[in-house]
């Protein structure tokens, strides 16, 4: 399979083989599996709908250092897994998405009526696995690398349905 399957339409393929050739990328994996293997070195980061093989958003990490360990790719992929990203990047857009769905809003007003309240990043946390998304990613040396990654990536892919603002 390669790196842009299941998309059909010609255009798109052709940006994202643009997209592939700016660097090397990992696998195509489960967002949930690729936290385990996430380096913790600056990079840009794919998320893509599996069913269509959609890329949904563009993000990149820097060298990320709060707890004096490098955290990098690594350390950006938790922050969303947490629900600590809510209102950030790609956190904000999973939740943006979950809050427009009224099947969505109505399981967590069920489980609210049941369970009691929940914390706001324990909402954003299901909303970014409800997603089911899958996440290819390339190491750069730097964080300036990574964000001109980002940027050319962008710039490709801005017409193409991201949910970066």
């Amino acid at each position: 399979m390669s790196w842009f399957e299941p998309v059909h339409d010609h255009t798109l393929r052709q940006s994202y083989a643009d997209v592939r050739d700016l660097a090397e990328w990992c696998p195509w994996m489960p967002f949930e599996d690729a936290i385990r293997s996430a380096p913790r070195e600056p990079g840009v980061y794919l998320l893509r709908e599996p069913l269509n093989g959609v890329i949904r958003y563009v993000g990149m990490a820097g060298e990320r250092a709060g707890s004096g360990r490098p955290q990098g790719l690594y350390g950006r992929l938790t922050v969303y897994r947490s629900g600590k990203g809510a209102v950030s990047g790609f956190g904000e857009a999973a939740l943006d998405r979950a809050l427009a769905d009224p099947e969505w809003i109505e399981q967590q007003l069920k489980d609210l009526r049941q369970n009691g309240p929940k914390r706001a990043k324990d909402w954003a946390r299901e909303a970014v696995v409800r997603l089911g998304l899958e996440v290819s990613w390339s190491v750069t040396p730097d964080g300036a690398d990574a964000r001109y990654l980002e940027t050319q990536i962008l710039t490709r892919l801005q017409t193409h349905g991201l949910w970066n603002r």
